[in-house]
């Protein structure tokens, strides 16, 4: 779905869908997740949504190439040249505004050519007026909601005392070996490198927390990148489970916290990272999402020109054409949508064709967690399904689901 960039009115409106009620107390449920210490026993699988709202004075502002040149373009094959050609541009724009580029926070240059940046709305407006700048966007915050916890699957509760095969990966044909050269990169919260059923490559990953209790990138105090990560792979060995290429390598990007909360302007910047480091052949998982942005699916479909994507459709059971980056169109982009066992619906994804392109198992699904495996369900769960089919090779036809929503029932994507 194409959205009007709202030049003249300054920014492009957000169209976030918030999930957050309000408890009797007044505290928002987002920040009811801050506060919880302890996250209680859950007996049935946890279902992962998405919401989002604005954040007050943060913007995405991508620049025009028909008036600036793509300054990034420049050098590449040097990617912190190519992001201080583009910092720089964007210190001299907002300096028309006797703005500092200490203002500067997230620089893109790959995948897009802008930054985000702290200022006010009427800044923003006089900014949107500058013939070098293409479009701004308010910032938004998303969350994955409710809080993680511990699953049947035993997750933070250790080893295993077997492996056996997940039902959505023997659905798919999955839990072969994986014998190539290529990566998935799971753009989440992180992946356990510890982690005994994963092989983990964090040397070559990307946290868009350089400070505090996430800035480890070798941990995932969240468990949801961890999840993402062993059902695209986990390795075929005598414990826990097998992902569907198994045993291939997954690079943390680490974009949502512990909270399992990230920013737009955040999430831009593990793309960008991706497309400037991503080999033709790589993978790249999204298992999130919230409202519309036009940066947000700009960024995907640039950098699908070298990386595959798989993307979760989301979990509001509406049409995906109102969720970014869902909507996100492409040759190399793949909207998966959620189905239970028996190929029926799930009642909570997200449908429209386009964007979404296949469905998967979404349902209940086991996979690693941090210090063990759990099982949780969502189209977060679905989609890495899809990326490993695609590390794999190509996705094939595995016959339709029933109950798809929209009346055009999707195809049920297979090794």
């Amino acid at each position: 779905m194409k959205r009007p960039l709202l030049k003249n009115m300054a920014l492009v409106a957000s169209t976030g869908l918030i999930l957050f009620s309000c408890s009797d107390d007044g505290q928002t449920e987002l920040e009811n997740i801050e506060n919880q210490i302890a996250v209680p026993e859950i007996e049935e699988a946890v279902l992962f949504n998405q919401g989002s709202y604005e954040i007050e004075g943060s913007y995405i502002i991508v620049f025009n190439k028909k008036v600036t040149g793509d300054v990034g373009a420049k050098f590449p094959n040097d990617y912190t040249s190519a992001k201080s050609a583009v910092k720089q541009l964007a210190t001299d724009v907002l300096g028309s505004l006797q703005m500092k580029g200490e203002a500067i926070n997230n620089v893109y240059s790959k995948s897009l050519m802008g930054v985000s940046a702290s200022m006010t709305a009427e800044q923003a407006a006089k900014l949107a007026n500058d013939n070098r700048v293409a479009y701004i966007e308010k910032d938004q915050m998303f969350t994955l909601a409710p809080p993680p916890g511990k699953g049947p699957g035993g997750g933070g509760g250790g080893g295993s005392t077997g492996q056996e095969t997940p039902w959505g990966i023997a659905r798919v044909n999955g839990g072969t070996s994986y014998t190539g050269n290529n990566v998935a990169w799971i753009i989440d919260s992180g992946i356990d490198s510890s982690h005994e059923d994963l092989n983990v490559d964090a040397s070559r990953g990307f946290n868009a927390f350089t400070n505090g209790p996430d800035a480890d990138l070798l941990a995932d105090k969240n468990g949801h990148g961890t999840h993402v990560a062993g059902t695209v792979a986990a390795i075929d060995n005598s414990v826990g489970v097998v992902g569907v290429a198994a045993g291939a390598t997954v690079i943390p990007v680490k974009v949502l916290d512990r909270r399992g909360s990230g920013s737009y302007s955040g999430v831009i910047a593990g793309i960008d990272f991706v497309a400037a480091n991503g080999s033709n052949g790589d993978v790249a998982n999204m298992s999130l999402g919230g409202g519309f942005s036009q940066a947000v699916n700009d960024a995907v479909i640039a950098a699908s020109s070298t990386v595959k994507f798989a993307i979760a459709a989301g979990n509001e059971s509406s049409d995906a054409n109102g969720s970014s980056p869902a909507s996100a169109n492409g040759p190399n982009i793949y909207t998966i949508s959620a189905m239970s066992q028996g190929d029926n619906w799930a009642s909570f994804s997200n449908f429209g064709n386009p964007p979404v392109d296949f469905c998967e198992p979404g349902v209940a699904i086991k996979s690693t967690w941090p210090g063990g495996y759990n099982t949780i369900s969502g189209t977060s769960m679905a989609s890495p399904h899809a990326c490993g089919i695609l590390l794999l090779g190509n996705i094939g036809n595995g016959g339709t689901v029933s109950g798809d929503p929209d009346g055009n029932a999707d195809t049920i994507g297979v090794n």
